[in-house]
């Protein structure tokens, strides 16, 4: 039972969907608090946010099936989700920023999420979880074990009622399975020299090429290694001052910044898938 929730929806776009959505509302007594609409003209399709005020203690599910009828007739596909943070699990290996980060922007409440537990293939960073009071479960991996590990993952995300899996960090590479399994609740990030600087010490051979700026891109986990639906990217203007080392740190920042900033608004239900694209309402 709710007070407030958020319905988002995406459909061919046509005439009459947003009368039908608003008076659906009205009809349950309910008060419009925010509401955004992309029109998508490339892919002719709408896209819908809104939040919404009920005012009474209000049943998500029986929301949801008597709205069945409008999407029915609209082609729509919707959801009907609370305003409460969603439970989310952070993978990482040995770099901590997006970790730290994370845990800071949770512990002052910006996030629009509860870090539940921290998984990882090494320790080093069992002290920065368990400083924050969090549950820190180290899953070793190894080529030989790499199944075994995946389906320990899956297991704890289920154990922990994880809405969310986000990848601060973790250089592992999910198989197809584990991709698929999470899919549409799973985000990585990545340095945005990615796919023009691969393999090692990308930052020495961006630092070889005089590049100008520096990114990193947050987006959604498929079996594509590193070319899921984008949500954010970050970007930073350097020079020819910055050495491999000042660029990793500039790198970091935007790191942290993108992904923190794609966990809110994922966590606020303003993203929404539109093919290998999202729609994002700020």
């Amino acid at each position: 039972m709710t007070r407030s929730f958020i319905l988002t929806l995406s459909c061919p776009n046509r005439t009459g969907i947003v009368r039908a959505v608003s008076a659906y509302l009205f009809e349950h007594g309910c008060d419009i608090g925010e509401y955004q609409q992309f029109d998508d003209s490339v892919r002719d399709r709408l896209f819908l946010r809104t939040q919404v005020n009920a005012g009474r203690e209000i049943d998500l599910d029986a929301m949801a099936r008597g709205f069945e009828p409008i999407a029915a007739d609209f082609e729509m596909t919707f959801t009907f989700s609370d305003t409460r943070n969603a439970r989310m699990l952070v993978m990482v290996s040995k770099l901590g920023h997006c970790l730290n980060d994370l845990i800071f922007r949770w512990r002052a409440g910006s996030l629009g999420a509860d870090i539940v537990a921290v998984v990882s293939n090494h320790e080093d960073l069992r002290p920065m979880a368990e400083g924050a009071g969090l549950p820190f479960i180290h899953v070793p991996v190894t080529p030989e074990t790499k199944p075994e590990a995946e389906a320990r993952l899956l297991q704890l995300v289920d154990e922990y009622d994880a809405e969310l899996v986000v990848l601060a960090r973790y250089m592992q590479v999910l198989s197809d399975q584990a991709c698929k399994a999470l899919h549409g609740r799973a985000i990585n990030i990545h340095h945005s020299f990615l796919p023009g600087f691969k393999g090692a010490k990308p930052y020495h051979q961006a630092y070889d090429r005089g590049v100008k700026l520096v990114g990193a891109t947050a987006h959604y986990v498929t079996p594509d290694l590193d070319e899921g639906p984008i949500i954010e990217q970050e970007v930073i203007r350097i020079d020819h001052t910055y050495h491999p080392t000042a660029l990793q740190t500039v790198g970091r920042d935007a790191e942290a910044l993108a992904l923190s900033r794609a966990v809110r608004w994922h966590c606020e239900r303003r993203v929404l898938l539109n093919g290998h694209s999202t729609v994002v309402f700020h």
